[in-house]
């Protein structure tokens, strides 16, 4: 398969996570994809109660869990079933501002798609599109061509 065409459409990959990845939905966690294409990803979540921390802000956990679960659902995305087994292999993470409760969008661009591994560079943003944090991901795809 090239890298150049999406195997599953946001459609086929959340019928895949909700069967195999149901813990991605705990909290009764909703994700929307607003965006899917070949090298890019834009999904939103609201972020509520259970992603807050003391004083009404987003926690640093719950950002770090909206990136990771983005990329991973880019690379279903791609490879389909054979990108199942697909792992973080470095997560960094710079926050940038003091995120609220409510809407927030999660950017991911691809800007390594090898054989084995995958970066992407990933923008959390507010409703109003301030960047809330900023994150680099590498992912180990193993050889699923």
């Amino acid at each position: 398969m090239s890298r150049k065409q999406l195997q599953w459409d946001s459609k086929e990959v959340m019928e895949f996570l909700e069967k195999e990845f149901p813990q991605a939905f705990t909290n009764e966690q909703k994700y929307k994809i607003l965006t899917l294409e070949k090298d890019q990803l834009v999904i939103s979540m609201v972020a509520g109660e259970n992603q807050l921390r003391p004083g009404g802000t987003v926690s640093g956990p719950a950002q770090m869990e909206l990136a990771d679960f983005a990329v991973y659902f880019l690379l279903l995305a791609h490879h389909g079933d054979a990108a199942k087994l697909s792992v973080t292999t470095n997560l960094t993470c710079s926050f940038l501002r003091k995120p609220k409760s409510g809407p927030i969008t999660c950017h991911v661009q691809l800007i390594k798609h090898g054989r084995t591994l995958a970066v992407a560079d990933v923008q959390i943003r507010s409703q109003q599109d301030d960047i809330l944090s900023h994150l680099e991901l590498t992912y180990y795809v193993g050889n699923v061509d």
